[in-house]
């Protein structure tokens, strides 16, 4: 569904992604994964066209969207959800207004109506659409974000960093959320993040990024048995569920990676 070729983003002498090659078959939850300031967000936004590319190509469903103009990307964006990182939610706005922001231009206020108050029914919020965001915790603003991001049906839901700020017991809520929903809508989930439980509960194939490129992929089980030290130290250091007994003097191992 989505294919990346040699995909390359700078900004002035800073090379943040440096030839990407991936692929996104259709109905995946792809996870990415890698440190701070490896690519993670900058890929995403490339994928969902909110940046353009220093060079390379982006399919999506066969079309090559990545030198495509604003206007012409608007039907593809109708055709994906993104979650933000903070969220992203209107202070000024309600709960169902925030919910229903990007179907007023192509909807009728009651179907609008209709819409947010079955969105927010499938990320478990009732009685909340006449809330302000300043009203609602932190892990239910999430839920409005990602309730406004399947607003329109997409076909792929991007997740940025979901968990990020959330307690251990809302962050597993969020999970689990993302699991069901990608079963109960049959969509396309690409999650970057670097919340390691996250990561392994809800993927079905696995991207690393370190310095700009792919160092792994494969499905959790194949990431988990990945040899590469940095690889390893990244996920089990990273994890509060997951115990590498192999793993002992992380920070030994990587120095003489990367030296």
């Amino acid at each position: 569904m989505i294919k990346v070729k040699d995909l390359w983003k700078s900004f002035g002498e800073n090379q943040v992604l440096t030839g990407i090659d991936l692929h996104i078959p259709r109905g995946e939850t792809l996870v990415v994964m890698g440190p701070s300031g490896c690519g993670k967000s900058v890929l995403l936004r490339l994928l969902t066209g909110l940046m353009k590319p220093d060079r390379g190509q982006i399919w999506f469903d066969g079309l090559e969207i990545s030198t495509f103009s604003k206007k012409k990307l608007v039907p593809i964006r109708r055709r994906l959800g993104m979650l933000f990182q903070s969220a992203a939610l209107f202070d000024f706005m309600t709960v169902e207004e925030n919910v229903g922001f990007t179907l007023t231009q192509h909807q009728g206020m009651q179907n609008v109506h209709s819409i947010a108050k079955e969105k927010l029914k499938l990320v478990d919020l009732h009685n909340v659409e006449q809330l302000k965001p300043a009203e609602i915790s932190g892990g239910m603003r999430k839920r409005v974000g990602l309730a406004r991001a399947i607003a329109d049906n997409p076909e792929v839901i991007f997740y940025d960093e979901p968990t990020t700020g959330l307690d251990p017991v809302t962050g597993d809520e969020i999970n689990q959320l993302m699991f069901n929903l990608h079963e109960k809508l049959n969509v396309t989930s690409v999650i970057v993040t670097h919340d390691m439980d996250s990561a392994f509960f809800v993927a079905t194939r696995m991207v690393m990024l370190y310095r700009g490129r792919v160092i792994a992929e494969g499905t959790p089980e194949e990431i988990k048995a990945e040899e590469n030290p940095i690889v390893r130290q990244f996920i089990y250091s990273g994890s509060r569920k997951i115990l590498d007994p192999h793993l002992k003097d992380t920070g030994e191992i990587i120095e003489r990676v990367e030296s």
